[in-house]
């Protein structure tokens, strides 16, 4: 996020097809709800750790993600209402400890595995994209990367009673008359809204790659010169989310024939630049945008504020499973199977068992990403002790 709570846009949310072609049909009885977090979708035993298949360096690699989440582990709110802060003291000990000096065994000593409602998982994949940009404006880079803007706050629509102001606001603006209205949307945005105040802390070159890194949620520009400036999520404008992928699919753009544009990300992004006028239309469909800030450090920051690694991170709903816990998944697609950290968050990563994992920077980590789409099994590891307190063991 996708970045800090966005990583949440992940790559797959713009190619989830369904979601987005959802309708309600007046004849038909709505569906009942799902499940609002893990203990109302049901927790029971998965299989014993010992007898899962990951590697020590898989071992490894999860075990460097769960001792970097740990600070943020003993302090964050649960809100799947699996754990307490203190059940995962003793494993956060030993992981930062270094004492932990055989990562499958540490796995085996302080864990055990749940599965959350069926268990049945779906993952798709996310990676930190490297596009062409330059901290200032230039020729061939006319593309605004915006920071947060001010203006952008949360209150209360008019139209909304005071009696019905339960939870928390949403976000908009308020505009010259004091009146409470929605952010400016993506096409208001690119056509100047924001112009001239400021805001921009770099320029990209290429507005369909750059659409693209928005969905991530984070990214890297390399300017002409060679340097590299990372960018991660600072906030979104509270406006929709469209997977465009799902629009097409319904247009008949995409398709698996022969001289049909795939319905992955190199697919789409084929169709934008092939038909310019229309790519902006769908693109524009999509009103979110996002809002970046310059991040230091050796890795793009997820929901818990640590640095997401590559094959070891994974987005996660937080009601349904405890953000820094670790995951295991068997899946049908064998390059994604094994452990990994619940670490990100993602718009499109919701519910029980829904997955996207992280993949890195690179043009390895864009194709592998980009053609993610795994179904299986998940386990989420709890501390042990956790399955009897809760009276699922």
């Amino acid at each position: 996020m996708r970045a800090g709570g966005m990583r949440g846009l992940a790559l797959l949310a713009a190619l989830t097809f369904l979601a987005a072609c959802a309708r309600i049909i007046p004849e038909t009885p709505r569906p009942p709800a799902a499940p609002a977090n893990a203990i109302l979708a049901g927790v029971r035993p998965g299989p014993a750790i010992a007898g899962l298949r990951f590697t020590q360096a898989d071992a490894g690699a999860a075990l460097a993600s769960f001792a970097e989440s740990c600070p943020r582990l003993l302090r964050r709110e649960d809100a799947s209402g699996l754990t307490r802060n203190e059940d995962w003291r003793a494993a956060c000990d030993a992981a930062v400890s270094g004492s932990a000096d055989d990562p499958r065994r540490f796995f085996e000593t302080y864990f055990e595995a749940a599965v959350i409602g069926e268990g049945r998982a779906y993952a798709t994949g996310y990676y930190e994209p490297e596009i062409a940009g330059s901290r200032t404006r230039q020729p061939g880079y006319e593309v605004p990367v915006y920071g947060m803007p001010p203006d952008l706050v949360r209150g209360w629509p008019d139209a909304v009673p005071p009696a019905e102001r339960t939870g928390r606001p949403p976000l908009g603006r308020y505009d010259e008359s004091g009146k409470f209205v929605p952010y400016y949307e993506r096409s208001e945005i690119e056509q100047g809204a924001l112009a001239g105040k400021g805001l921009e802390i770099a320029w990209a070159a290429d507005p369909v790659e750059f659409f693209f890194l928005q969905i991530q949620g984070s990214g890297r520009l390399r300017a002409p010169d060679g340097s590299v400036m990372r960018i991660g999520y600072a906030g979104q404008n509270g406006r929709e989310y469209v997977g465009i992928g799902s629009v097409m699919r319904e247009r008949g753009l995409l398709g698996d024939g022969p001289g049909q544009y795939s319905g992955s990300m190199q697919g789409i992004m084929q169709f934008l630049r092939e038909h310019p006028e229309e790519g902006r239309e769908l693109m524009r469909l999509n009103k979110s945008w996002v809002f970046f800030q310059e991040i230091k450090g050796d890795g793009p920051l997820g929901a818990l504020s640590v640095p997401v690694r590559r094959e070891s991170s994974v987005a996660a709903d937080p009601a349904f499973v405890p953000l820094g816990a670790p995951v295991f998944l068997s899946l049908d697609r064998e390059i994604a199977n094994g452990l990994w950290v619940a670490q990100d968050t993602g718009g499109a990563i919701k519910g029980a068992n829904r997955f996207d994992t992280f993949w890195g920077s690179g043009g390895d980590a864009r194709q592998v990403a980009g053609g993610m789409s795994g179904r299986g099994l998940a386990y989420v590891f709890l501390p042990k002790g956790t399955l009897r307190r809760l009276g699922a063991d």
